[in-house]
């Protein structure tokens, strides 16, 4: 893997972090559950992508 390729991967990797970061402390902060639910799917959602970026390495 090329330093071009990793450093792609470890700024898609702290991205993932970020957004994952801010869905835990939204969905914590709703009080509309459909809402709340719909953020917390978005959570998994980037904690999967998070994954497979790690497993690149």
């Amino acid at each position: 893997m090329t330093n071009k390729e990793l450093l792609y991967i470890e700024d898609a990797l702290g991205h993932e972090k970020f957004m994952k970061s801010c869905s835990v402390k939204t969905s914590s902060k709703l009080t509309d559950p459909a809402l709340s639910g719909y953020v917390k799917q978005l959570e998994q959602k980037h904690t999967e992508l998070y994954n497979k970026f790690l497993n690149l390495l």
